[in-house]
């Protein structure tokens, strides 16, 4: 019986995050989630008190992710409400926390 390849499928979404989620180490929190999955892109607290994510990965992966986000009520984070965006990819090389 031949093995059919495995093809990875690709994927970038923009997050917006909202709850608990500036001042209690949430973008800290997104950046280890990020390395664990292999996830690449960028996190930034909003000046509306929300979280923007962008992240780039594996589709399974980007699942994960996101899933991982919406339950992250841990500490003091608390995670209210989380939207959702495809986006065209980008091609990130890492993970990182934007402080602009």
């Amino acid at each position: 019986m031949s093995r059919l390849p495995y093809i990875l499928i690709m994927k970038r979404i923009s997050v917006i995050v909202s709850g608990r989620v500036q001042g209690v180490g949430f973008r800290y929190f997104v950046e280890d989630i990020a390395a664990d999955m292999k996830i690449t892109g960028w996190v930034r607290n909003l000046p509306d008190g929300t979280v923007e994510i962008d992240a780039e990965g594996e589709e399974d992966a980007i699942k994960n992710f996101t899933r991982t986000i919406a339950n992250a009520n841990k500490g003091m984070i608390l995670v209210s409400d989380i939207l959702v965006r495809d986006k065209e990819l980008h091609g990130y090389s890492h993970f990182t926390i934007r402080r602009d």
